[in-house]
């Protein structure tokens, strides 16, 4: 059989012929290549033949086989991972001798009378499902327990959260963790509320330095050259736009342009047929309107050049004779 020259390990798809050796060395690499092409077929149909020669079962898929234990054994790709060092709580409890106890994920809820989880959504003496707090003695008037009980959750998350920073710093010093973990372990900061300075890079500092230089309201070009500086990438001025938001001015700015663009369109149609009956309407109407305007200031003047009428009253004498 061919197959019974080669040692083959199914569990790994792994074949190997330990009697193979070249008849001479190769003079070029071509020919090197054809031969290992020409060996690794050999390996693969022996590792296929086995394969096919092991029971299987029928699936909907293809033919299933069950590969047999390993016979070789492989070196690990990676080291032994070093245990971790233990955290401030470990140590505390390793000295007060607390055993760690593995709590249930369901607890029996009194305010409401049901079964909720320890932790996660609706969870057990949710705050939301809190309808009273008692007062305590060290209260102080006035002050809203509800607000006060989400300000310490709050601390108490921020707390955690530094502590576990502070336990990733700890276990970096000591080479306790992978290097990915390690590498974003050196990078947190030790309180953990900003990530770590950047060092600004050659080309970024020659774009700030050009930015600054040519922020000028004539674009740089009056101010004087630093020895080295080299020219700005964009010299000149910026393209401006009108503001969004009308403000003081703009909107007269922003009409002006608008009827700028409909002259320009309406002039670039004129040449197009003309409604007349349309336009002839629109003339009468402000025909009319001009005859209506008329009208009505020729009245007005008549009504004021109309003499009033006054009614004047004798006066009666006092004493009547």
């Amino acid at each position: 059989m061919e197959a019974a020259k080669y040692e083959i390990d199914l569990a790994h798809l792994m074949a190997f012929d330990p009697n193979h050796h070249l008849p001479s060395i190769p003079s070029n690499r071509d020919e090197l290549v054809k031969e290992c092409l020409q060996k690794g077929t050999e390996l693969v149909q022996a590792i296929a033949d086995a394969l096919f020669n092991l029971p299987s079962t029928e699936d909907p898929d293809g033919p299933l086989v069950q590969l047999p234990k390993p016979t070789t054994r492989l070196p690990r790709e990676k080291h032994l991972p070093k245990p971790k060092p233990p955290t401030k709580w470990e140590l505390f409890a390793q000295k007060k001798g607390i055993k760690k106890r593995k709590k249930d994920k369901i607890v029996y809820d009194e305010q409401t009378g049901t079964w909720k989880r320890r932790h996660g959504y609706d969870r057990v003496n949710d705050d939301k499902d809190v309808p009273i707090i008692e007062a305590k003695m060290t209260d102080e008037p006035g002050e809203d327990p509800f607000s006060k009980r989400q300000k310490e959750k709050k601390n108490r998350v921020e707390k955690q959260e530094k502590n576990r920073l502070q336990n990733l710093k700890q276990a970096a010093k000591v080479n306790a963790l992978p290097s990915h973990v390690q590498l974003a372990a050196t990078a947190l900061p030790i309180t953990g509320t900003q990530a770590a300075p950047k060092k600004a890079s050659k080309d970024e500092l020659a774009s700030v330095a050009g930015m600054a230089a040519t922020s000028t309201a004539s674009g740089g070009k009056f101010d004087k050259k630093l020895p080295g500086e080299k020219p700005a990438k964009h010299s000149g001025k910026y393209r401006k736009f009108l503001p969004v938001v009308e403000g003081k001015g703009m909107g007269a700015q922003e009409k002006q342009q608008t009827d700028k663009i409909l002259n320009k369109l309406m002039s670039r149609h004129s040449n197009e047929i003309l409604d007349v009956d349309k336009a002839v309407a629109v003339f009468n109407v402000k025909g009319e309107k001009k005859r209506r305007k008329a009208r009505e200031s020729s009245s007005t003047t008549s009504s004021k050049l109309k003499p009033k009428n006054k009614s004047f009253k004798k006066k009666s004498s006092k004493k009547e004779r």
